[in-house]
């Protein structure tokens, strides 16, 4: 029994030294093999990297968004005007403080302007005229481009799964997808070709939905762009059949394996957003991943259709449901930062505003439309500075003052310029005659019985008896 009980842990001890030997694995090997896992998908969380150019293109819409306010509160005045006094009492409904308005008004004198009124002998706050005239021009670009907001309306339908949205849900997105205030009768009820309006019995909403999707407008914008850099520059059909267009922000960290996830991330096929996919089984894995590469291209999409090829992230939201689109879309389009960028500035950090970054370069988009050239109109009416609004104010009243002396001082030169004209008058009078004299003595011919002397000689005494005369 002693004998056994002596093999018995020997054997014990000879199958331990294996397990021994496992657990000395190198940190190194360990770290290297952790890396090579990650490498076939691209890492979820990331690091987000600020682009300056983004957000300083948000601080311009942030002055913007309260110029506006005070925009829509004097329009909707009879008169289109304010009196001062109770412009703090209203101003506050926006979120300024107590005697902030007038400060505000003040910073942007080419859009607000603050007058006397003359007869009440009242201050009052009115648009300027360039601000007026800024309006004008977004109403006749939104009415020009109206044929294309059709289309945009048609194809952000498709995006769905059923074909139908809210109509609370695009209405109030409708400025960024180039829609009138009135687009339900406008648009929508205009044209019953194409929409048709029809009230929930479940949820009691309003919805909108696609008469008949058609073929013909099921093409992605990056489609296009893939067949166009195709043509131009050449390549492999397979590494250009899926890709997306990465630009990543400056100072974004690119490792090796990021690179390789990237890589393969790019040739993964995906189902295209217009396509219908409730026939599919996604329950595989590869399935799944196809369904978050269309996801982005369903949000590229969505972004391409827009007006400034930006939305907020919470707009996007409202179509997550219809479009498949994932719960943490904040984390999913972090994970894709070449392709979007998120803008926590303009509203304090409240709103987050989606870029498509292949859009736009330096802080302006590659491809503007009349319509957000018209909305730009205002961003430059309120960069400029309040030094030139005053410059012309004073110009103008320069203008007004110095008319009656600058025409009293034209007078006053001419009545002193009468001598020294007729005398100047006088001197090409001499002239005049001189050259005529000289016409008159070459016609003569050769036969002629007066000589050189005797013509000088006349020609003198002439003279002479003129200036007696």
């Amino acid at each position: 029994m002693h004998i056994f009980l002596k093999i018995s842990t020997k054997l014990l001890q000879s199958k331990s030294k294996p397990l021994n030997y496992l657990t000395w694995i190198p940190p190194v090997f360990l770290q290297s093999t952790k890396q090579m896992s990650q490498s076939t998908s691209i890492p979820r969380n990331q690091q987000r990297v600020r682009d300056h150019g983004y957000d300083d293109y948000m601080e311009v819409e942030k002055k913007i968004r309260k110029v506006m306010k005070f925009q829509e509160q004097l329009l909707t005045q009879p008169t289109s005007m304010i009196p001062i006094s109770r412009l703090d009492m209203l101003a506050r409904r926006f979120g300024f403080k107590q005697y902030e308005a007038g400060k505000f008004i003040l910073k942007f004198p080419h859009v607000l302007e603050v007058f006397e009124h003359p007869v009440q002998r009242i201050l009052y706050c009115r648009l300027t005229r360039k601000a007026l005239l800024q309006i004008e021009q977004e109403k006749l670009a939104l009415l020009a481009q109206l044929p294309e907001a059709v289309i945009r309306l048609r194809k952000l339908l498709m995006l769905s799964n059923t074909g139908r949205l809210r109509l609370e849900h695009v209405r109030i997105a409708r400025k960024e997808f180039g829609l009138p205030d009135d687009f339900e009768f406008s648009v929508v009820l205009k044209y019953p070709m194409y929409f048709r309006l029809f009230d929930a019995k479940e949820t009691r909403n309003k919805y909108i939905e696609v008469v008949e999707k058609d073929p013909k407008l099921a093409v992605c914008a990056v489609e296009r762009v893939r067949e166009k850099e195709y043509r131009e520059k050449g390549g492999e059909e397979e590494n250009v059949r899926f890709y997306f267009r990465v630009n990543f922000p400056p100072g974004f960290k690119i490792g090796k394996y990021y690179k390789i996830a990237v890589w393969k991330w790019q040739r993964l096929p995906y189902w295209s957003p217009y396509e219908d996919i409730s026939g599919y089984d996604l329950r595989s894995l590869e399935a799944q991943k196809r369904m978050e590469k269309r996801a982005v291209a369903t949000i590229h999409e969505l972004l391409s259709l827009t007006v400034e090829k930006k939305i907020t992230l919470e707009r996007i939201a409202h179509f997550r449901l219809a479009m498949d689109l994932p719960k943490k879309l904040k984390d999913f389009l972090l994970q894709h930062q070449g392709i979007f960028y998120i803008s926590t500035r303009g509203n304090q950090g409240k709103l987050h505003t989606v870029f498509l970054r292949e859009a736009y370069r330096k802080g302006e988009l590659i491809e503007p439309n009349d319509l957000y050239l018209a909305r730009r109109r205002l961003a430059e009416l309120v960069l400029m500075s309040p030094r030139k609004a005053n410059m012309d104010k004073e110009l103008v009243n320069y203008r007004r003052r110095g008319d009656d002396d600058e025409i009293a001082a034209v007078r006053r030169d001419n009545v002193e310029n009468e001598g020294d004209h007729s005398t100047v008058q006088e001197t090409v009078s001499e002239d005049e005659e001189r050259e005529e004299s000289v016409d008159y003595d070459d016609d003569c011919s050769s036969d002629s019985k007066y000589t050189d002397e005797e013509d000088s000689g006349d020609d003198v005494t002439d003279d002479l008896g003129k200036e007696t005369s």
